[in-house]
């Protein structure tokens, strides 16, 4: 277990949770960028990020790392992008799977 306090390791798991697949989509496309800059940036390959984007497959460690702070500083820059669809039924995803 770590050192940190109890409230530092739960912001630690609340960080860690991914925007739905729709929302990683709008993020991207509101900055203009291409899935393959996206996948370059990150370091995988252009399906990965397809994958991602489809809610096929999830990022792994490290990439998972690399790109939620890209969805991050794309949502804080993209506000409006950063909110899901109306008729989403489903929640943020937290799945750790492959990808």
């Amino acid at each position: 277990m770590s050192d940190a306090n109890p409230l530092e390791r739960v912001d630690a798991l609340l960080d860690d949770v991914l925007p739905p697949p729709r929302v990683r989509q709008q993020l991207r496309v509101a900055a203009g960028l291409t899935q393959q800059e996206v996948a370059d940036a990150v370091g995988v390959k252009r399906l990965a990020v397809a994958r991602w984007e489809l809610g096929q497959t999830h990022p792994r460690r490290p990439h998972r790392a690399v790109y939620m702070h890209l969805l991050k500083r794309l949502a804080e820059r993209f506000p409006q992008a950063a909110e899901p669809d109306a008729d989403m039924l489903t929640p943020a995803s937290d799945s750790r799977g492959s990808g």
